[in-house]
């Protein structure tokens, strides 16, 4: 075994290093351990692997792509253990970061047109041009991956989006690993070592082109979603101000007609009649409590949002139970906690209202321990039937996952909090914990 060959091979697998870093850069806010450990971890099995593998491909002079290719199928899982995505996100960037590093190889092998005239694989100096190349690439992607490229990745759902990228980025990725080059003198002789690397290029900015649009789309998405739950909150709070209206309306009301039973207690208390006191007494403390508007918490919005699905509920015919503290000031965005005790509240009221009206039961606690840690337990009666997959339950009005779980679990993960789904014969159990 040459060492200059052997060098050469384990110059080309140190690229998975900044592939691997390529991978991790858009999911900052979606990793399931510190950063620091996954690095530790990272350099822990890519650093040996390429010492192994070039040791192999020198040996018995394979290609390193033999050696690589079946490795990142691995890596892929091995990925997949690391961060919050669901399948079709993880295979988004998994593979748009593989299809964006074949792209240094094929120049590396544009470089050896110029270097060497046989097809006896790699010199080392298009080695460490590959490698450099991927190291620039990645660095050029820091900033838009972690600042705007993380944005559409932390939002949950659009599997259909990231799938049909994992399409467009295979493309790229097939087409680079099978356009071998011919013979370099073939290619000298024919003009290719020109019109190739030119043909690269063109690739390299179509793909990258697609990201950016796919990005402008995602977004445009994302904020349409935003401002139709804002749009959702605004009804809710215009609806609670309706209410307030004519609250006021009957309190002064009774503020008014208050003066007559002040009138008619003080006539009955110098006849004595104290059984006529306590009847006007009691009937007068029940059409109060009637009247009594009830304040969830200090937020406008989320107060409003309670008010809407507790009108709802009662309406249901749903005996309930909520006991809510949240911080005030909110510490945490507004819209996030509109949708998860929204979908909370949203499942609950639908589950309940397929039993018999004897059998309906809503509790919702959240409250607030060690001073930044949100505690929400809902638990609700439901008719026992569900629809699960290996990784949590499937929606009951549609195929596929339930949307309004997905949404609970992806708010409580990205407050580095999590939310345990389970049920029994008769009641529904949704306990999150987040911190705030």
């Amino acid at each position: 075994m040459q060492f200059n060959e052997w060098l050469s091979d384990f110059v080309q697998l140190l690229v998975l290093i900044p592939a691997a870093i390529s991978c991790y850069l858009p999911t900052r806010n979606q990793l399931k351990y510190p950063m620091t450990r996954i690095i530790l971890l990272c350099c822990a099995m890519l650093v040996p692997f390429a010492l192994a593998g070039a040791a192999i491909a020198a040996v018995f002079h394979l290609e390193t792509n033999i050696i690589m290719l079946p490795a990142l199928s691995a890596f892929f899982f091995l990925y997949r253990l690391t961060v919050k995505f669901d399948l079709s996100r993880t295979l988004a960037v998994y593979v748009g970061v593989c299809a964006i590093q074949t792209f240094p190889a094929q120049f590396a092998n544009i470089a050896d047109t110029y270097l060497k005239s046989e097809m006896a694989g790699f010199t080392l100096q298009a080695a460490f041009i590959q490698l450099g190349l991927s190291c620039l690439l990645t660095a050029v992607f820091v900033y838009p991956a972690r600042n705007h490229f993380s944005k559409a990745v932390d939002e949950p759902g659009m599997s259909g989006i990231w799938y049909s990228t994992v399409a467009l980025s295979s493309i790229f990725l097939i087409f680079n690993l099978l356009a071998i080059p011919i013979p370099y003198e073939t290619a000298r002789e024919t003009g290719l070592q020109y019109l190739f690397p030119a043909l690269e290029l063109c690739g390299l900015a179509l793909l990258i082109m697609i990201y950016v649009l796919f990005y402008r789309g995602a977004i445009i998405i994302i904020e349409n979603a935003q401002l139709e739950k804002r749009s959702q909150l605004l009804e809710m709070q215009t609806h609670q101000f309706r209410e307030l209206q004519e609250y006021l309306r009957r309190t002064r009301r009774l503020r008014h007609d208050f003066r007559q039973s002040v009138h008619l207690l003080s006539a009955l208390a110098e006849n004595g009649d104290l059984d006529s006191i306590r009847t006007h007494l009691s009937q007068y403390e029940q059409r109060l409590m009637e009247n009594v508007s009830v304040n969830y918490c200090a937020n406008t919005a989320l107060n409003a949002l309670f008010s809407y699905y507790h009108e709802l509920a009662v309406s249901a015919g749903i005996k309930t139970d909520w006991k809510i503290e949240l911080p005030d000031p909110l510490t945490v965005s507004e819209l996030d906690m509109a949708a998860l005790f929204g979908n909370l509240m949203e499942n609950a009221i639908d589950a309940c209202s397929a039993l018999p009206a004897d059998q309906r039961y809503f509790s919702l606690t959240s409250h607030i321990r060690h001073g930044n840690t949100l505690y929400v337990i809902s638990t609700n009666s439901f008719d026992g039937q569900v629809r699960k997959y290996k990784d949590g339950y499937l929606s009951t009005k549609h195929n596929g996952r339930g949307t309004g779980l997905t949404s609970i679990t992806a708010v409580a993960e990205k407050y580095n909090g999590t939310a345990q789904i389970h049920h029994d014969s008769r009641d529904f159990f949704v306990d999150v914990v987040m911190k705030i």
